[in-house]
């Protein structure tokens, strides 16, 4: 029988699992094993710039985590090297990340599965997650359709004004001379 102490400690773990998953917008399950110390370092530092949170777990600290929550079907996945990126802003940045770095390592470093939201996806799901750009990429990409009428229109009217024998720097030339 466990130590009592070493009892409350672990299940303190499982606590606070359980609470970053729970918080967590997405989630990946990550088999890391046989790559290389500087080959970790280079994707940890990726995922920090993303604000992705890594860690490697013990499986059955994070089974309890997870069967805690709700998530049973992940169970399974549970076994051999585990590491659990999590993400509470850009949900996309760990599938982004990891699924480049799965295909750069091939078989020494493989998404195991993943949440989002509280459900578990499917393979399929987790290679869609992965081809989407950025949430930076997505707001520059839904900034620019905003602004694409409006720059039309200020284009146009400039041509209109330069047909009819104006200029842009006319008005700006008058009212420096007042």
């Amino acid at each position: 029988m466990p130590n009592a102490k070493v009892l409350s400690e672990k299940q303190a773990i499982v606590e606070a699992l359980a609470e970053r998953i729970k918080n967590a917008s997405a989630g990946v399950l990550v088999d890391y094993k046989g790559i290389t110390v500087a080959e970790d370092t280079a994707l940890r530092t990726e995922l920090r710039k993303d604000e992705v949170n890594y860690t490697v777990v013990k499986n059955t600290l994070t089974r309890k985590a997870l069967d805690k929550l709700g998530m049973t079907e992940l169970d399974e996945v549970l076994n051999g090297t585990t590491s659990l990126a999590t993400a509470e802003n850009d949900p996309i940045a760990p599938f982004r990340i990891l699924n480049d770095y799965s295909k750069k390592l091939g078989d020494r470093f493989n998404i195991k599965a993943a949440f989002m939201d509280g459900k578990v996806l499917s393979a399929s799901e987790i290679a869609e997650m992965a081809e989407l750009p950025s949430k930076d990429a997505l707001y520059a990409k839904v900034l620019g359709t905003m602004i694409a009428p409006i720059t039309g229109l200020a284009v146009c009217l400039g041509q209109i004004l330069e047909q009819k024998g104006g200029s842009l720097e006319a008005p700006a030339a008058e009212a420096a001379a007042e």
